[in-house]
């Protein structure tokens, strides 16, 4: 591993929707800059190497193979935002490169989820410990502003005074992924629940945990979960998905689920009950991406709900163009009246996220929010598909969880097929 640095130099593997935000976050981000970018698919690579210079976030390069950005001496860490069925081959190849003495790295990051199933999430933490680098997962509404201030006040105002925060609830909802892929069970890891309650489940954990305590203070106890597809094996919808993935998405027979739920029940180190509540779904039709959280105790409680925004704008019928995300993510509509999400790389915590992991990597500290952390919610998701696919509460750590594969994540669940 690299010595501690003044500045970090940065690549990307992907280069595709959740990569350009990052980027864009960049803006905010101090001693570090983003140096290259690699993806199979070059153009697209190209195209996102032109954001990065365009927003003089770095001289930003196409890199041929992740060898050879590893290689570069320029390059410190390494983000990794390629699909999730290319993870662990990515990660082998950085540890790869990195023992056989190609190059030098101080740390690696990961977006969610780390891993398609518990068999994967701890290979990646495996692999990051053997090419001995500093890890950080990205997972982003931990460092979003509004869930930071707010446990801040909360802890430091209600939880002091009256006693602990009890139940967190958190939902993410939006109308369905950008890329056929994370339509894809086998290629994605699963639904919605894989893709979108990784989110939920780590976001409620962080308002439940005291400030400056270890995640271990909570212990998880059970988990009961309930998922189902219910818009998108309507026929009209299922003809959209083949069209759109050239047929290779069967929604009739191969579905993932689009709607889930979980309850998770920790316990304190006092032996006090804790609960945590998650929404997620892709057939939510509003204004576009909507997250919110509350946090409940005994005499207090929180709330964010990213659709309540300082910024609304209204167009009439006549206003007529081309169908966008400028107003927010997801967007499903550019007339009547939207919610404006003013900068959502900040809302939504990819600033300060990435802040956090560069500034975590130059001072030679693993980050707080780490690959131990992404295996944790894995594990927790995979839990919850047992339940789903059992239909009964399941204890956590339930036996054979390292093994478990999801039947969507094998193309075996189809919730309208009777039993």
């Amino acid at each position: 591993m690299k010595t501690k640095k003044n500045f970090l130099g940065v690549g990307f593997i992907g280069a595709g929707f959740i990569t350009r935000f990052h980027i864009r976050a960049w803006v905010g981000v101090r001693k570090a800059d983003i140096l290259g970018i690699y993806d199979p698919d070059i153009k697209r690579a190209e195209q996102t190497v032109a954001l990065a210079r365009k927003l003089k976030v770095g001289e930003t390069r196409v890199f041929k193979s992740i060898t050879d950005m590893v290689a570069d001496p320029a390059i410190d860490a390494i983000w990794i935002c390629s699909p999730n069925y290319t993870r662990v081959e990515v990660m082998e190849e950085i540890t790869e490169a990195v023992l056989k003495g190609k190059g030098q790295l101080i740390g690696v990051t990961c977006e969610k989820p780390l891993g398609r199933n518990v068999r994967e999430a701890r290979k990646m933490l495996q692999l990051v410990k053997k090419a001995r680098l500093l890890d950080g997962y990205l997972e982003n509404q931990v460092f979003a502003p509004a869930v930071v201030r707010g446990k801040e006040i909360i802890w430091n105002r209600g939880a002091k005074l009256c006693g602990p925060p009890y139940l967190a609830r958190a939902a993410e909802e939006h109308s369905g992924p950008h890329m056929p892929w994370f339509w894809e069970g086998e290629l994605q890891g699963g639904g919605v629940l894989n893709d979108m309650m990784c989110h939920s489940v780590e976001e409620a954990r962080f308002m439940l945990t005291p400030p400056g305590a270890s995640r271990e203070v909570l212990t998880p106890v059970k988990v009961t979960a309930y998922a189902s597809c219910l818009k998108w094996q309507i026929s009209e919808y299922i003809d959209h998905l083949k069209k759109i993935s050239g047929g290779k998405l069967d929604y009739q027979n191969r579905p993932s689920e689009d709607f889930a739920r979980a309850v998770i029940e920790y316990r304190d180190q006092q032996g006090h009950i804790l609960v945590v509540e998650t929404t997620t779904s892709w057939c939510y039709v509003g204004a576009g991406l909507r997250l919110s959280m509350e946090l409940l105790g005994p005499e207090y409680s929180l709330q964010v709900n990213t659709l309540d925004t300082s910024l609304k704008v209204f167009f009439s019928r006549r206003v007529k163009g081309k169908a966008g995300e400028d107003l927010v993510e997801k967007q499903n509509a550019e007339v009547g009246l939207m919610p404006v999400v003013s900068n959502e790389e900040h809302e939504y915590g990819y600033t300060a996220e990435d802040r956090h992991m560069v500034e975590s990597f130059l001072d030679g500290q693993r980050p707080l929010e780490n690959f131990d952390d992404g295996l944790n919610v894995t594990e927790l998701l995979m839990t919850a598909y047992l339940s789903l696919e059992k239909d009964k509460t399941m204890p956590f750590p339930p036996p054979g969880l390292d093994k478990f594969v999801p039947a969507v994540a094998k193309g075996q669940w189809n919730p309208r097929k009777k039993k």
